[in-house]
């Protein structure tokens, strides 16, 4: 799939950032700060008014109020007084925006791991209520194990990150894991590329465990686990891993996340959402079914020595 940098004229269609492993981008609004800055923009527009004039009522540079309606800048319930005045918003809507600016601020559980997740990435897994993956390459992190994660984060970074490092981010990695099992937990529709269950990672006995893990998440009801076996051949998915992710509210856009070694790329244009779709629907249909996939992997942890 081509990656698009188109811009959308809600928020940014592409936001790009360096990062690795669990390491989310340095910029990609959270869930309450998009929500946020697109309803302050929608009462701009029906308004009738351009940021220029916002700036110049409120005193407020140029700058400021864009970066406040992309999410690039938090609020602060001060600001969204004053915006709410300038555009004589009721007391019940008023009210409603200035706690959202509240939220906004909140702190997640990931922040106790700042170190490891340094962007907004898992700020956005935390509050989806869908969450569609292709992957190509390694299980999934909301499904690793212990042993495989410390193979997954260790490989080729001995020379990055000290050993008290990798713990950290494994311990980091499993507390991201209780996402699944929370009441309010999300969906979970994973295709894995059977390459992803043919490379023992960690060894023999590690990937052995980590296939067992993977048939128990496939139990849970709110988890939808296929793989695509190699005789399929060429198939759509064929460019490479991504995540989709969906909300409840029908004001928070979905994201689609494409990671990579050189910047991990956030599509945010609904039209460009849309492709990803698409695609990971086209990859669903190649698959093998959810039953029969269980049974592939059952096979495949059988036959490894």
């Amino acid at each position: 799939m081509q990656i698009l940098y188109e811009r959308d004229t809600r928020l940014p269609a592409i936001i790009r950032s360096g990062t690795l492993g669990d390491m989310a981008p340095t910029y990609s609004p959270t869930v309450r700060l998009r929500r946020l800055a697109g309803e302050l923009r929608r009462l701009r527009e029906a308004n009738g008014l351009s940021p220029e004039a916002v700036a110049a009522r409120l005193g407020w540079s140029r700058s400021k109020v864009s970066r406040i309606e992309t999410g690039r800048t938090r609020a602060s319930t001060a600001d969204v007084a004053q915006i709410c005045d300038l555009y004589g918003v009721n007391s019940s809507a008023r009210a409603g925006l200035i706690q959202l600016a509240k939220e906004v601020r909140q702190r997640g559980w990931w922040t106790a791991y700042a170190d490891v997740f340094t962007g907004s990435y898992i700020g956005l897994e935390d509050e989806a209520s869908v969450i569609r993956q292709w992957e190509v390459q390694l299980v999934p992190g909301l499904l690793q194990t212990e042993d495989y994660a410390r193979a997954v984060i260790s490989a080729g970074r001995s020379a990055v990150y000290e050993a008290e490092d990798v713990h950290r981010r494994v311990m980091a990695r499993m507390a991201r894991r209780t996402l699944l099992s929370r009441p309010n937990a999300p969906e979970l529709h994973i295709v894995l590329d059977e390459g992803v269950i043919r490379r023992p990672i960690g060894g023999v006995e590690a990937m052995r465990f980590q296939l067992d893990a993977l048939l128990t998440s496939a139990r849970r009801p709110n988890v939808i686990l296929r793989l695509l076996p190699y005789n399929v051949g060429a198939h759509p998915g064929l460019e490479g891993a991504f995540t989709i992710l969906s909300f409840t509210e029908d004001t928070d856009p979905d994201v689609a996340y494409v990671e990579g070694t050189a910047g991990d790329v956030y599509v945010e244009s609904s039209e460009h959402v849309g492709r990803y779709k698409v695609v990971f629907g086209h990859i669903c249909d190649a698959a093998l079914s959810p039953e029969e996939s269980m049974e592939f992997i059952t096979k495949a942890k059988e036959h490894l020595s």
